[in-house]
């Protein structure tokens, strides 16, 4: 018998293998190749191979009356699991032909917030309490300490109702990162240093554009606010992380429709009052109000930036 192995170590491994046999790939999508290269890299593990290469016949003594049984029924059971695999996810009615060119799905927009708690403590909890049924992918605290809570292939709860594009499940295609501010402060120099760190690393992984690094007011502008108007957008913007027209760029064509460049962007149409104001929190930073001329050059700007070939 392998040291240090006891006899519930060994029901417990023969179980994993049984719960390997039945998973066989069919309900996540996986390939019956992916499958049984699970199960080989499993078979693999310096504590399982020793007690795998163990008849059943030799780890039996080492087991009670009681796991033998649950033994010979677990082998039943995967018995069973391949002759029966379970359905994949999907249309009820449609026959299934597995396809080995697939991949995981990866997210195309990010979303910046910020959390509007004084503490990050304070955002921890929120941010993973049942009640409260919001969360996000990363946390990123003033002092720059990145804290992930939700792998980048689930679905975080960030968004809420939202808009960008025609998307209307902004959660389904986004990262969400919150930023530890309460909204009425600068953003400290090492929190956004962290940003940036950890945009690249998302942009060289998943290949988001420069466009589509935007703030939840942008998608969710008759609801929110965030990241505030202390946010830098043009900081980000130098690197890669979103547009940005430095100075006051040339006169839109003749005939410019702001609304209808508003829509282009990404702004939701159905609410153009909120999305303007959206606009001007993400894109105008000036001391005074700018007139129509220069927000339709700024938003011509922006528009032009979007539609380059180097986006």
């Amino acid at each position: 018998m392998p040291v240090g192995v006891e006899g519930p170590t060994l029901t417990l491994l023969w179980i994993a293998l049984v719960l390997l046999a039945c998973s066989g790939g069919r309900e996540s999508g996986r390939s019956d190749a992916g499958a049984r290269r699970a199960r080989d890299e499993f078979r693999q593990n310096p504590v399982v191979r020793p007690c795998l290469a163990l008849p059943l016949a030799a780890v039996a003594p080492c087991l009670g009356r009681g796991a033998r049984s649950l033994i010979v029924a677990m082998f039943a059971a995967a018995l069973l699991c391949g002759c029966a695999p379970l359905p994949p996810k999907g249309a009820t009615k449609a026959s299934w032909q597995p396809s080995p060119n697939f991949d995981q799905r990866r997210p195309n927009l990010v979303i910046i917030h910020h959390t509007g708690d004084d503490t990050l403590e304070q955002a921890l909890r929120t941010l993973s309490s049942p009640e409260r049924k919001v969360s996000a992918h990363y946390l990123i605290g003033r002092d720059g300490r990145i804290v992930q809570l939700v792998d980048e292939s689930d679905r975080a709860w960030h968004a809420g109702k939202s808009w960008w594009a025609g998307f209307t499940d902004i959660n389904s295609v986004s990262l969400g990162i919150e930023l530890d501010n309460n909204g009425r402060e600068p953003f400290a120099d090492a929190q956004i240093d962290s940003l940036l760190e950890l945009l690249a690393d998302i942009r060289q992984r998943h290949h988001v554009p420069p466009a589509n690094f935007i703030g939840h007011a942008d998608v969710a502008p008759a609801r929110k606010d965030d990241p505030s108007r202390f946010f830098p957008w043009q900081r980000l913007a130098a690197q890669g992380f979103g547009l940005w027209c430095d100075t006051t760029p040339p006169p839109a064509p003749i005939g410019f429709d702001l609304a209808a460049a508003l829509a282009a962007l990404g702004y939701d149409p159905r609410t153009p009052e909120a999305s303007l104001k959206a606009f001007r929190l993400h894109f105008v930073r000036a001391d005074r109000p700018l007139s129509a001329e220069e927000e339709n050059a700024v938003a011509s700007c922006l528009l032009q930036k979007k539609l380059s070939p180097s986006q």
